[in-house]
């Protein structure tokens, strides 16, 4: 779970009454891997996601409404990147083109660049809507790093807390959106975490980097189980 300075002085600061708000349940999917508080049973819509270089990769969005507020988990399964990579270089239209048949550091058809990129591709994205950027920080939850971004929209003033990360081959995004005034949704953004294939939490024993242990293969850390 990402815990910095500033996320322990707003649970200090914030009444009692604002985590007495609405019902708050945990969630767990064990098929995309995460835990994750909700205000509510979720939906859950299948997506497409479009990677940085243009390729396509099944994803869900798993998302609450409660009145004017708005929470969801995006996730991007990249686990077939490799061999989208290769499909793309069979019908290169020049042959040895670099960008398209790529090579041992980008990976066929740039596959392990695009998924190098996949976390600040997906920061980025959450950049270009209409807003202000008001904070823009790396973070951590249950030690797999990310990004942690907050923005305020410049059309209602409405507040987004999100943070992306990537965990075994699958790119996250969990999304808080607020009205202005609201507070801060720290149930929500305390509450990330993720689930084994056996649907219990855990906390790897150090940093967890998805380049240096899925693309490059180096061992992943230990795990421990968290405290449910």
């Amino acid at each position: 779970m990402r815990v910095t300075a500033y996320v322990c002085t707003l649970l200090l600061s914030v009444p009692a009454v604002a985590f007495a708000q609405g019902e708050w349940t945990e969630y767990r999917n064990i098929q995309d891997g995460f835990k994750i508080l909700f205000p509510g049973q979720p939906r859950v819509t299948t997506i497409t996601w479009v990677s940085e270089s243009g390729l396509t990769l099944p994803g869900r969005v798993y998302s609450v409404d409660r009145g004017p507020e708005r929470y969801s988990v995006t996730v991007a399964d990249y686990s077939g990147i490799e061999q989208q990579g290769i499909e793309r270089a069979k019908t290169c239209p020049v042959k040895g083109f670099e960008t398209c048949e790529g090579g041992a550091i980008q990976g066929i058809g740039y596959w392990k660049h695009d998924t190098r990129g996949a976390i600040i591709y997906a920061t980025h994205k959450l950049m270009q809507r209409d807003v202000k950027v008001t904070e823009f920080t790396w973070g951590q939850q249950d030690l797999v790093e990310g990004h942690y971004l907050q923005t305020t929209s410049n059309v209602d003033q409405s507040r987004t807390t999100a943070f992306i990360a990537m965990n075994q081959m699958k790119l996250y995004i969990f999304e808080a959106t607020v009205p202005k005034g609201y507070p801060q949704p720290l149930q929500f953004q305390v509450s990330q975490g993720w689930v084994d294939k056996n649907g219990n939490g855990y906390r790897y024993r150090s940093m967890y980097n998805n380049e240096f242990h899925e693309i490059e293969g180096h061992p992943e850390p230990q795990a421990n189980p968290t405290q449910d």
